[in-house]
């Protein structure tokens, strides 16, 4: 199984950037996907999760700003982030529980690659 996420970049401050992130491979269903950041010096930290049925949760710092969704036809997540301002400066990276066969029901943790958030002043 792999993620593959995408659309990072840089972006002034009061700007919008989506981030996408899809699941490929032997996936017989997804859990809870969920974005996570880490800045410079600082340790990695949830922006947001969403369930399998839709309920969200969001750091506190991108509460209003950021949404994240599903397409779980698509087998992917996006985070749409608005307002942002330069402490988003960060790499993010997609997370996924997936379970790869209805004969195993583990749920394994799989990471995307990194992707770099940079938000200037």
């Amino acid at each position: 199984v792999q993620l593959q996420a995408s659309g990072g970049g840089l972006v002034q401050a009061g700007g919008s950037l989506r981030l996408s992130c899809a699941a490929s491979g032997n996936i017989f269903s997804i859990s809870n996907m969920d974005w996570y950041r880490q800045a410079p010096g600082e340790q990695r930290e949830l922006v947001a999760a969403i369930t399998s049925d839709g309920r969200t949760n969001y750091a506190d710092s991108v509460k209003g700003r950021f949404t994240i969704s599903r397409d779980n036809a698509k087998n992917t997540v996006l985070l749409q982030m608005n307002s942002l301002k330069p402490e988003d400066t960060a790499v993010y990276v997609c997370h996924a529980f997936i379970q790869s066969s209805n004969r195993d029901a583990t749920l394994y943790h799989c990471w995307g690659q990194e992707t770099l958030v940079t938000v200037s002043s």
